[in-house]
């Protein structure tokens, strides 16, 4: 007899583990199914476990600068194994608290890959048996994958994607790096910290092309500066892999040429998971390998529901989650049930130094027809950042010069992804000009340069 439900999430990544915790606190009978492990990829292997890496680079870089801290050390050294155990670990940990928090919502787990089988019905395969699922509701949240182009087919050995990046058996000695999105820059930061010959191909005129400008331009000196290189404008037309090594091609400029690697790690974007989930039998409308969908989730299909980068950009966690919870809130009836704005979405990338960023940049914003004000504040100008030994960075803040209005903030520097979230409350808030300057900022932190970015913009700026 198969098992009937009020609500089935297929995944449990942060949108679907989220989406179905909110489910059953909404008094819904809920159940998850996941064909591999809780907590999906960022849990597993995207967000924990390369921030766990990209930790232990960061811990490695100050080790080489102890002497500025009155400090010393001999033989400063790493052991890659027991790095990637660690970040494993983390991972590890992780996922079980998801499997604790199943429990604890009362949330059955049936372990399989699920296809739709008609109205209101899922089959779930686990190693051959086969069962059927009834829900009034399936959620979709299957996620995605890292994109591969051709003449650059992943092998897993010599040419990685983001899973085989995080868990090498040896460093590389020589790295490329196709592509400068988040993915491709974090990985090409830890790797060059821990003292890989690191090398960036980007197609776009400018490496982080979604950020800012000016970040942009700050990250390319910084990166060059630790000793990154950076060829933008460019692409990769072929790689040749023999004997454990990858020769690339690399045009830029009309000019073509060729350098050997050990590893390649191939960081282009990534599409949506919706192979044999019975969407086109379904009637499930896909668009560029993304599933179709409102503010809501709904499919336009009645009962079938998609949420997190299973539809699409920007492929971001908190995204995820936010649109399970906005999706079954709309299912349970709840009043004043808001879609989710994307551009009030803040963006992070755990690089050295760190970007973050929320809203319009300023180019967008005077290409949406803004009159615009613009504050920008250095970390050489801030006491904490200066304490810390890290005042390389800026902040930048983005007005509408009749409004006020908070339009974008951009940041590049110590702990920016932290401190991004006060910027993204006050453009949820709607706050302008007047609120954020009239605020009181703690001295001394790091925010206080928050506080200066927006008085520069108005002509107020108090330390530089």
């Amino acid at each position: 007899m198969a098992s009937s439900y009020d609500l089935v999430v297929v995944g449990t990544g942060p949108g679907g583990y989220v989406a179905a915790i909110r489910a059953s606190q909404l008094g819904m009978k809920t159940a998850v199914v996941e064909r591999s492990e809780l907590g999906g990829i960022c849990l597993n292997w995207g967000c924990i476990p390369t921030k766990a890496l990209l930790r232990t680079s960061e811990i490695y870089d100050h080790l080489q600068h102890l002497d500025e801290f009155g400090l010393s050390a001999d033989n400063i050294s790493f052991d890659i194994q027991k790095v990637v155990k660690r970040s494993r670990k983390v991972a590890g940990q992780l996922s079980s608290g998801i499997s604790f928090l199943m429990k604890k919502n009362k949330i059955d787990v049936i372990v399989g890959t699920a296809k739709l089988a008609g109205k209101g019905k899922l089959s779930v395969d686990n190693d051959g048996k086969t069962q059927d699922v009834i829900a009034k509701h399936i959620v979709l949240a299957t996620g995605a994958r890292a994109r591969s182009l051709p003449g650059l087919e992943l092998d897993g050995e010599t040419v990685w994607t983001y899973r085989e990046a995080m868990v090498p058996k040896e460093m590389p000695k020589k790295l490329l790096v196709i592509g400068s999105g988040a993915i491709g820059i974090e990985f090409a930061s830890f790797y060059r910290t821990m003292g890989a010959d690191v090398t960036v191909v980007e197609v776009m005129d400018r490496i982080l092309p979604v950020e800012d400008e000016d970040v942009s331009a700050f990250a390319l000196k910084a990166f060059k500066k630790q000793g990154m290189k950076l060829i933008t404008g460019a692409k990769v037309a072929a790689l040749d892999v023999k004997g454990g090594t990858a020769t690339a091609t690399i045009e830029t400029g009309g000019k073509s040429s060729k350098d050997t690697f050990d590893k390649v790690i191939l960081a282009v974007g990534i599409t949506g998971n919706v192979e044999d989930l019975g969407l086109e039998e379904a009637g499930v409308k896909v668009d560029r390998g993304h599933v179709v969908v409102d503010g809501y989730g709904r499919t336009g299909v009645d009962g079938i529901y998609a949420i997190g980068d299973l539809t699409g950009p920007p492929w971001l966690a908190h995204k995820a989650s936010h649109e399970g919870i906005a999706c079954v809130e709309k299912i349970a009836g709840l009043k004043d049930v808001h879609p989710l704005d994307t551009s009030n979405i803040p963006g992070c990338t755990y690089c050295r130094p760190q970007v973050a960023s929320v809203g319009m940049t300023e180019a967008k914003a005077k290409e949406a027809g803004h009159d615009v004000r613009v504050g920008t504040f250095p970390f050489q100008g801030n006491g904490k950042a200066i304490a810390l030994g890290e005042p390389d960075g800026f902040i930048k803040t983005v007005f509408d010069k009749k409004t006020g209005e908070l339009l974008g903030a951009h940041m590049i520097g110590p702990e920016v992804t932290e401190l991004i979230q006060g910027y993204t409350v006050a453009r949820q808030l709607e706050t302008t000009e007047a609120e954020l300057m009239q605020s009181v900022f703690p001295h001394p932190t790091l925010s206080e340069a928050m506080h200066e970015s927006v008085l520069d913009a108005f002509g107020r700026v108090l330390h530089i």
